[in-house]
């Protein structure tokens, strides 16, 4: 009969066994590791030797409140019992008989993640985290890229992007996935979701699973219905005065990271983190979904629609301003995340970037979540895919159709060009370039594989509604340098190709908008009654935008809407055209005062130029980065203003507690001059 071992001490040799798993940026004071790879342990018995085959040692592996060999979250297995199966757990010893015993455990490739504590024969009970792991080909989240890996699973930075169609704008972010106490919270999460609530053994064993982790990541992340983490506040959509929109909380503009909203969310006893917006939910489920192990990527979508009634129509009805009087939505832009998994669920060439979009918009199986849905199912046209490909694919595809509404209070429909789903961005791998990924979305404008795709879809009315003027053009040109703080002029361009003079009436309108689209201030009008256009001519008409009048109409968005109208007088033939512009901030420059290394106390000197015609005061900058700043925020204001054209600098410090490439997140703010943001790019020595 094979004699028991008997346990005196044990050594879980923390920090091979994290660098090995690649999660050592997480500490190295306890046991982090990720499932499908081994990990060593090693036992000092209180009294005779290991010997194989006469020494016998019984693990038993449990997560979860009630663990189940049912649910997957409870395993039992023998040392030197010999498995080849992915899905089972299995321990060897890998000594010479002794009485220390090294230890090798593998967890099973499809282990659900979590708090795990394993018990060695009987007495040793072993506490650790486990994860999913991109790198073990057994692992449905399992990535054949190492730079991909780097970038998706490992890099705590990166660029979110913002701005307009033709004016993308990089905004820098610290997602500081491996701070301290960041997997904490990530887990925390997960054990808030209410099907956690309701059952945890269930919810516990569906956390094999990336499908059922990056749904309920969708769904905690904002707050709709759940303790999530993040509460949404678009005051133009929510109608709310201007004076204070966001009391009681921060605007989405002033966070640069992660690590504060999480932190503030665990503190809070999981009250909400007021406030985000789309590219802050985006975030923070990116954040997560990296501690986690499973490789994600946050991605902008520019002309991003809202589908309200999922007709994969959206009808706008304007008046001669601009404004529009419909529900259906356009956003300037809008953030989702992708997250890399296999589909079992679905055909295997639904394997890999997966669309998880955790703003609150519209809600699915009762929850307000969104996804995940195969990339590749929204490009064929398969809507009936889970999860949420109806939705997804109308943010991309949906066909735009324009009314305007007339004097009698009829509506007609006008010539337009928009096209929804365009320039659909990320961060590139290894660098800080755009990535434009719209060809994983959709295939060429008006290519045979387009066209089979929307057939699939029920959506051939896009193809029908494609239509341009006959003769009859419209578009508006833009001054190459918009600085906020100055006057600019932008113009409305109208052409005729036909044979015959044209007889016309132009509006010209432009309006401080949100990226939402909802129109706020006007800040610029004019109203040709008599515009002549000769054959093959062209009328320019100039609009002059004064700071004067647009500066206390913007939002914090910088963005103004230029809309331009032009009524054929003998035809009744209406064409329109829309720009959204987003006005130039200041540059901030960061400059690093001494040598860069780990443990060493450095400076950072931040310059930024007052660029309005009137004084910045309450001006405060403010600095993150990951293992940078300690996972903190570090603020400097200054006391006094700063005038027209003038500097306002300071000098922070901060003690980098890694080596490596690290990303410094600058913000300034101020009365008139709002969240201007810069990094820089650091390399900390050993």
């Amino acid at each position: 009969m094979a004699q028991a071992l008997d346990i005196a001490t044990w050594d879980l040799e923390c920090e091979f066994n994290n660098t090995d798993h690649r999660t050592e940026l997480n500490g190295m004071d306890r046991l982090i590791v990720r499932r499908g790879q081994p990990f060593s342990i090693k036992l000092k018995l209180r009294y005779g030797e290991y010997q194989a085959g006469l020494s016998s040692l019984t693990c038993i592996a449990e997560t979860g409140p009630s663990p189940s060999d049912q649910y997957g979250t409870r395993a039992v297995f023998d040392v030197d019992a010999g498995s080849d199966n992915p899905s089972a757990w299995s321990a060897t010893v890998t000594s010479p008989p002794g009485n220390v015993v090294a230890l090798s455990i593998c967890p099973a490739a499809d282990a659900p993640i979590g708090r795990w504590t394993l018990t060695l024969a009987g007495s040793c009970r072993i506490d650790f985290i486990l994860l999913f792991n991109p790198w073990c080909s057994g692992d449905s989240v399992y990535m054949d890229n190492e730079e991909y890996l780097k970038e998706y699973v490992l890099s705590q930075d990166g660029i979110i992007y913002r701005g307009t169609l033709e004016q993308i704008l990089p905004f820098p972010w610290n997602f500081g996935q491996f701070e301290y106490g960041i997997l904490d919270v990530c887990l925390k999460i997960l054990d808030t979701n209410p099907k956690y609530l309701r059952n945890p053994g269930k919810d516990c064993s569906g956390r094999r699973n990336p499908i059922y982790v990056s749904r309920v990541l969708s769904a905690m992340v904002n707050c709709n219905g759940d303790a999530g983490v993040v509460l949404g506040r678009w005051p133009a959509l929510d109608k709310m005065s201007s004076d204070n929109p966001y009391e009681g909380g921060e605007s989405p503009m002033s966070w640069k990271g992660c690590v504060d909203i999480l932190l503030n969310w665990d503190s809070s006893s999981c009250s909400p983190v007021r406030y985000g917006q789309c590219w802050v939910f985006a975030a923070v489920a990116c954040s997560v979904s990296r501690a986690l192990g499973i490789p994600c990527r946050v991605v902008t979508n520019y002309i991003s629609a809202h589908d309200t009634n999922r007709n994969l129509l959206i009808e706008y009805f304007y008046d001669e301003n601009g404004r529009n009087h419909g529900r259906d939505m356009i956003w300037t832009f809008h953030c989702w995340v992708e997250n890399w998994m296999t589909r079992p669920d679905l055909k295997p060439e639904y394997d890999g970037w997966q669309v998880v979009d955790p703003t609150p918009q519209e809600k699915s199986e009762g929850v307000y979540c969104c996804g995940p849905v195969s990339v590749k199912a929204v490009k064929e046209g398969e809507l009936a895919t889970k999860y949420d490909a109806p939705f997804v694919f109308a943010e991309v595809n949906a066909d735009k159709v324009d009314y305007i509404r007339q004097a009698d209070g009829s509506n007609k429909k006008m010539t337009s060009f928009t096209g929804v789903g365009q320039k659909i961005s990320t961060k590139s791998v290894g660098n800080d370039r755009r990535e434009d990924i719209t060809h994983l979305y959709k295939y060429p404008e008006g290519s045979e594989e387009e066209r089979e795709t929307f057939r699939k879809a029920d959506h051939l009315n896009k193809l029908l509604h494609r239509q341009e003027s006959q003769g009859l053009k419209l578009a508006i040109e833009v001054a190459t340098e918009k600085r906020k703080g100055c006057d600019f002029d932008v113009i409305a361009v109208a052409s005729n190709s036909t044979t015959s003079e044209k007889k016309c009436r132009l509006l010209f309108s432009s309006m401080a908008v949100s990226y939402t689209g909802v129109v706020k201030d006007n800040c610029g009008f004019k109203d040709l009654l008599n515009v002549e256009l000769p054959p093959g001519g062209e009328r320019r008409v100039p609009l002059r935008l004064n700071y004067s009048k647009y500066c206390d109409a913007l939002t914090e968005d910088n963005l103004i809407r230029l809309a331009a109208l032009l009524v054929d007088h003998s035809t009744k033939e209406t064409i329109f055209t829309l720009r959204d512009i987003v006005l130039d901030n200041p540059e901030i420059k960061v400059r690093i005062l001494g040598e860069p290394k780990q443990n060493r106390k450095l400076a950072a000197e931040i310059t930024v130029q007052n660029p309005l015609p009137e004084p910045l005061s309450n001006c405060c900058f403010s600095i993150e980065g990951a293992n940078l700043t300690g996972g903190k925020t570090i603020k400097e204001r200054l006391e006094s203003t700063v005038e027209p054209g003038e500097d306002a600098k300071v000098k922070i410090y901060f003690k980098p507690n890694h080596s490596g490439l690290r990303k410094l997140v600058v913000d300034f703010n101020s009365s008139k001059l709002c969240h201007v943001k810069g990094y820089k790019n650091v390399i900390i020595g050993k």
